[in-house]
């Protein structure tokens, strides 16, 4: 989402208000490179006020460099605002042309300026870069926030149609409780006043399969409650 879209008119005209002011400080009121009257142009995360000639070459840096604003076309946010009035041409140079020589040639002013801050030829090497990381954002550390992504929590995992009936049918029949170390007695859970030979015919041999073999047991005993015809699992026919 553009950020800028959340500065109101009436947050907008406040900030063109404050920039106005800034650039009737007696600081401002050159271009920070070429020293030209009355700047309308600014370099956000540098600082600092400059004409149109200047703010063209601050364009071509590219913007890991310079960010350049309309002081009265664009849109500011708060951030950017709050960064000028900390800081203004004065003090921004104080850094950028610490060692620069007074007889300094400005008549290529796109070379100066490359030269000032791409290659840093006059910056002082004691002090710290004064750059303000625009529309720079905190990384979601909050332990509460674990196991979500961007804030919303994930979304649970619905079971499918056969899920939901093979859970439903598993709770009834008590599989869920059953401890996976032995067999289950089947004679013990369904027995059928009908089926009681049938059932105590394979009882046996399925107590003596793996664990891996008890579910068709258990399926097998469901339809016969079920008074369905079916074939005993033991005489199945195997495919090798």
């Amino acid at each position: 989402m553009n950020e800028k879209a959340g500065v109101s008119k009436e947050l907008n005209a406040k900030h063109a208000k404050i920039l106005e002011g800034l650039l009737k400080l007696p600081e401002n009121r050159e271009c920070a490179d070429c020293r030209s009257k009355a700047p309308r142009w600014a370099s956000v995360n540098l600082g600092i006020f400059i004409c149109m000639q200047c703010s063209g070459i601050h364009r071509s840096l590219g913007v890991h460099i310079s960010k350049v604003r309309s002081t009265t076309l664009d849109t500011w946010l708060p951030e950017q605002v709050a960064f000028m009035q900390s800081m203004g041409n004065q003090k921004a140079n104080s850094y950028w042309e610490a060692e620069l020589p007074l007889n300094v040639d400005r008549s290529n002013m796109e070379k100066f300026i490359r030269a000032k801050y791409q290659e840093k030829k006059w910056s002082s090497p004691k002090a710290t870069q004064p750059i303000h990381a625009v529309g720079e954002k905190s990384m979601i550390t909050d332990k509460s926030a674990a196991g979500t992504r961007n804030g919303i929590p994930r979304k649970a995992r619905k079971y499918s149609l056969e899920e939901e009936m093979f859970s439903k049918h598993m709770s009834q029949i008590g599989l869920a409780a059953r401890p996976r170390t032995g067999s289950l007695d089947i004679a013990e859970l369904m027995v059928s006043p009908t089926t009681d030979g049938l059932v105590n015919e394979n009882t046996a041999s399925v107590n003596n399969v793996g664990t891996e073999q008890d579910l068709f047991g258990l399926l097998y005993v469901s339809d016969v409650k079920q008074n369905r015809t079916l074939v005993p699992p033991s005489r199945w026919a195997t495919f090798e």
